[in-house]
């Protein structure tokens, strides 16, 4: 039965990271790792998902790893496996390892939207451009996974919906997406 009230962290760290030359998950020995499950955990979550694929490492408390066997597929693959392992949490929050600078300030900003929300949806925004995380109530999960495909992870369904809260984020980071060394 779902807990309404739960709040599961999903945190994306399953790729090759080929343009930045080894897996993100690696990245700064780990540190970026680290960060990522410290500001989900800061941020409001009572439980912390890191999805492995490429590099299979121990991840820190709280968290727990869920590797994804299909991680080579894309995103998508990885998306479905960390919502699966989600359990009955009525939210989730969908980030990404390589976005270091984005702090627990950030994720609880997202989370107090969305649940503060009618949709149930919101993502943070950086100067006005769509990045990490993403919050969703329970209710959309079904429809965000049916949409899921190759390396895209939530953009599909979100650029679908015209319900989605853009939260400003730009004053606690710069929320970029780190590619290259």
């Amino acid at each position: 039965m779902p807990n309404s009230d739960a709040v599961a962290g999903v945190l994306l760290a399953a790729g090759a990271g080929s343009r930045f030359g080894m897996p993100k998950v690696l990245a700064e020995e780990g540190d970026w790792l680290a960060r990522a499950v410290a500001a989900l955990a800061g941020g409001g979550c009572d439980e912390v998902i890191v999805v492995l694929g490429a590099a299979v490492v121990e991840v820190p408390a709280p968290a727990r790893a869920v590797v994804a066997t299909r991680w080579a597929d894309g995103m998508s693959a990885s998306v479905r496996d960390g919502l699966a392992a989600i359990g009955p949490a009525g939210w989730a929050v969908l980030h990404t390892v390589d976005t270091p600078d984005v702090g627990a300030e950030v994720v609880a900003r997202v989370l107090g939207a969305a649940r503060g929300s009618d949709s149930g949806l919101a993502r943070a925004v950086y100067g006005g451009r769509p990045g990490h995380p993403v919050v969703m109530a329970r209710r959309h999960l079904a429809e965000l996974t049916a949409t899921l495909h190759g390396d895209q992870g939530a953009r599909a369904f979100l650029g679908g919906r015209d319900d989605v809260i853009a939260v400003e984020c730009a004053d606690l980071a710069t929320g970029l997406d780190i590619d290259e060394r």
